[in-house]
């Protein structure tokens, strides 16, 4: 049997609804596991552990009452330390906002609070999402689970080697050009990049106003779905938030995938991806295909551009909300960050405006290669995790481009599940993209690829 620790949160909310465990169980099991390996995880900046239990102690109450409040009442999972919550450090993981207390929460948190989760506390990021992993911060950068030599991706990367680590059974990330789907990637975990305007952004300090996504990372693509079923919903005062009616994310999980067309998306990758991840995405082929599903090559604008597009948007609009502070206070800032974000001075008006055409254009072209197909399979990441020692680059967006910017470029959903491992047992994550709004058909996917590679389902030893 899997250790409690590492139960997927769908498997713990059937535990409680047969009242074969309580929530004061599951929230001092989290906390044992932070207690005993985070000091060299260093997944959470702020443990809120006596919160946490009194909160599961409520949870015990009301659950033996028959009260439950939502789905995933008595739950402890974990927010991304950019996540506004009202009394409690939101730092950024920022010595500028290193003693920066909210009034009000995030749209996510009031929603994650309603359903009756427990909030562990709030975990390590790259500096305002975008610089690191940093060794010049407040705060040390956390690191992979699976080897603690090598990185757990980022921005979300104390989201990723929280869930990873058996600490949270999800928790929140934000995603710009790829911060959910990175850590999810190589820490072995299901991470979801919902549509554009699905998930509120409000109490979310931003990167890129027209890019960020907010979006879980968990053990499983149904996790996933159960986050998707409380976080979505139209916020009002989320200027991009859609108005659209919410489905049901989890009814159709099991549903077969026969008959489905999914197109196989290999000139993203190949040529500079790793032996390892075209072998996984080979076999992720065949399995969708041994499901029933139709597999078409299908190739799609290059990956370059997307790349191009997408972080010029980025530098220029992380360095329109930090140019003050950049100004008056950038000692204030870790090293990464400020040289990054410091070249989004050298873009002019022109070209961002250019940018945000090109946008169009890419997305448009997307929609249009994408129209004989359900959705995407193609490559998440180039390779394992990194060590540090190679993670530590001033500009490492001048390197290869990213394999997950276009979805950021288009609003698309996209999910990053398990795909396979790599020599040494670091795992490899494959990516799905799907139409705009169409979530639920990449969950159903995901969801039936891990039903048939159980096999893949294994934990790091802490």
């Amino acid at each position: 049997m899997t250790d409690l620790h590492f139960a997927s949160m769908a498997d713990v909310a059937r535990m409680l609804c047969l009242g074969a465990i309580k929530p004061s169980e599951l929230v001092e099991e989290c906390l044992a596991r932070i207690d005993a390996h985070d000091g060299k995880i260093n997944a959470f900046i702020t443990v809120l552990a006596d919160q946490a239990r009194e909160a599961a102690i409520q949870a015990d109450q009301d659950i033996e009452k028959g009260l439950p409040r939502g789905l995933l009442h008595g739950i402890p999972v974990a927010l991304k330390d950019i996540y506004d919550t009202a009394g409690i450090l939101t730092s950024c993981h920022s010595k500028l906002f290193e003693n920066r207390i909210p009034d009000t929460d995030s749209d996510v948190w009031e929603r994650l609070s309603a359903s009756g989760a427990i909030l562990l506390g709030k975990t390590g990021t790259h500096e305002f999402a975008t610089g690191g992993p940093s060794f010049d911060l407040p705060w040390p950068p956390a690191r992979n689970p699976w080897n603690t030599d090598h990185i757990p991706a980022g921005s979300s990367s104390g989201s990723g080697a929280a869930v990873a680590a058996g600490m949270a059974f999800m928790a929140m990330g934000s995603d710009t050009g790829g911060s959910i789907r990175g850590p999810a990637g190589v820490n072995g975990l299901s991470g979801l990049k919902p549509s554009y305007g699905r998930l509120s952004r409000r109490g979310i300090f931003p990167l890129s106003w027209t890019q960020d996504h907010a979006g879980p990372l968990a053990r499983t693509t149904e996790d996933c779905a159960m986050s998707m079923q409380v976080l979505s919903g139209f916020d009002p005062k989320d200027p991009a938030s859609v108005n659209a009616s919410v489905p049901d994310y989890l009814s159709g999980l099991n549903r077969s995938i026969k008959g489905m067309k999914v197109g196989w998306c290999t000139n993203w990758y190949a040529g500079h991806a790793s032996a390892s991840v075209e072998k996984v995405l080979q076999d992720a082929a065949d399995t969708l295909k041994a499901l029933g599903a139709e597999i078409v090559p299908v190739d799609m604008a290059p990956i370059e551009d997307f790349h191009a597009c997408g972080r010029l948007i980025i530098l220029s609009e992380a360095f329109a909300i930090h140019k003050q502070w950049l100004a008056s206070q950038p000692e204030m800032y870790g090293e990464f960050f400020r040289l990054r974000t410091r070249l989004g001075a050298f873009i002019s008006a022109d070209q961002y405006i250019d940018a945000l055409r090109w946008r169009r254009q890419l997305a448009a072209g997307m929609v249009e290669a994408m129209a004989g197909v359900d959705l995407l399979l193609t490559a998440n990441q180039h390779g394992p995790a990194e060590t540090f020692e190679n993670s530590q680059q001033d500009y490492h967006f001048f390197g290869k481009p990213s394999l997950t910017m276009p979805a950021n470029v288009s609003g698309q959903p996209a999910l990053t599940i398990r795909g396979g491992f790599a020599e040494g047992g670091l795992p490899i994550g494959i990516q799905l993209i799907g139409h705009s709004f169409a979530d639920a058909d990449v969950l159903r996917v995901g969801h039936q690829f891990e039903k048939a590679r159980p096999e893949l389902q294994t934990w790091p030893s802490l």
